[in-house]
């Protein structure tokens, strides 16, 4: 088989990570995302992908390359124009891009899968291919069931007994929805299904293109395989991926950096006496980190490269982006901190900076700044107010 990976889409929904970063380069514990999709198709067998891009592609071409030193050939399809000397986006849809490629090249000469480039996925990828063959199927899909209340966020399909697609929802509500069996974005693809996309023109796979092949009688089914699927398709689902890569809840997910001692890795060039640190596995210390005698970290905890954590910082269950400095003073608890913002649990977003308390969290690469005396006065408050809590937390986590 050959693939697609689709990855042109802004990402809306996980902003402001996707503000610099493309939403298939999110790192999972400092893996991107769509590696592991290379990984996952490269161990099923399939060596040639081509990546439709448009939004910040220049992120993932020039990560990712030719692939060769992911042992895949990889190339890309760019979807926009240059004009003044900047990339504009102009996205073509999931079905477009398949067209487009189509269009240059004949890439699609034989049975092809094409991926969501925004999730983790752990399934037999050969085992849908038997499916699909023995069908004699179009076009097939691997399907999952969620929980009713969240069907409104996926595409919902309906089948018969023997797999064969009856209908599809598009995001319905939950009194809409007639089950609560979900597209989860893997397709298997015959080459002849281009035929049923339009030229030069924005189409959808989800909404459009499968709709189009279950009202013309096609060939179309869908089978609920084993298999581990975690959609990142808000930052709520985010942080709880990276809580779950953590705590090694993920099948196959391999941590990165080397094992100091249980439950704790580090990247290389980490400066810091972890010994003089109150550290509560898992934790992940990305590369080139400072970490500063008396500061805490509860896990899960990820700290991305380049971060510098101060004495007596404060960080649980929490994810820090690259290059950012926790303050002295700061407590950073159930939190993702992404450049100038924070992003609690529930996908709430702070701006730092115009709450006033960037000087507690900033930039590690800027020179750290003195802290005013009513700011001092504050975060003494605070200190009275959270340290019996604080002393709890640590407590019951070392008894677990």
């Amino acid at each position: 088989m050959k693939a697609l990976i689709l990855a042109a889409g802004k990402g809306t929904r996980v902003r402001p990570i996707t503000q610099t970063i493309p939403k298939p380069m999110i790192p999972i514990v400092n893996k991107p995302v769509m590696e592991t999709l290379v990984d996952l198709l490269r161990s099923n067998g399939v060596y040639e992908i081509m990546v439709n891009t448009s939004y910040l592609s220049r992120e993932i071409e020039h990560y990712f390359r030719d692939g060769s030193r992911f042992g895949v050939d990889m190339a890309y399809s760019f979807e926009g124009r240059l004009e003044n000397n900047e990339l504009i986006d102009e996205p073509l849809g999931s079905a477009g891009a398949m067209q487009k490629i189509q269009e240059h090249s004949g890439f699609f000469d034989e049975t092809f899968v094409v991926l969501c480039g925004d999730a983790f996925i752990d399934i037999d990828l050969n085992l849908l291919l038997r499916k699909h063959r023995q069908k004699g199927a179009l076009a097939t899909i691997a399907l999952t069931q969620v929980a009713s209340e969240d069907v409104s966020n996926y595409g919902v399909v309906v089948t018969d007994d023997s797999g064969k697609i009856l209908e599809f929802q598009e995001k319905p509500t939950t009194e809409e929805a007639r089950s609560n069996t979900i597209n989860t974005g893997i397709y298997i693809f015959e080459p002849e299904v281009l035929n049923h996309i339009p030229k030069g023109q924005v189409f959808d796979i989800g909404g459009e293109l499968f709709p189009s092949l279950v009202a013309s009688g096609a060939s179309i089914y869908g089978f609920d395989l084993p298999m581990q699927w975690l959609d990142i398709g808000k930052l709520s689902d985010y942080h709880k991926v990276t809580q779950m890569a953590l705590n090694g809840s993920i099948r196959g997910f391999k941590m990165p950096g080397r094992k100091v001692s249980p439950g704790v890795w580090c990247g290389i060039n980490v400066s810091g006496d972890l010994e003089k640190c109150n550290i509560i596995p898992p934790v992940y210390i990305g590369g080139s980190v400072t970490l500063e005698e008396g500061c805490t970290l509860v896990g899960p905890v990820m700290i991305g490269q380049g971060s510098v954590v101060e004495s007596d910082a404060y960080i649980e269950n929490s994810t820090v982006f690259e290059h950012t400095r926790i303050g002295s003073t700061a407590e950073v608890k159930n939190t993702m901190i992404c450049g100038d913002y924070a992003v609690d649990a529930s996908g709430c977003v702070l701006d730092l900076e115009k709450m006033g308390i960037d000087w507690a969290v900033s930039d590690a690469r800027r020179a750290p700044e003195s802290i005013s005396y009513d700011q001092q006065q504050f975060l003494n408050l605070i200190d009275v107010w959270t340290e019996t809590e604080r002393e709890e937390v640590s407590y019951s986590r070392v008894i677990d």
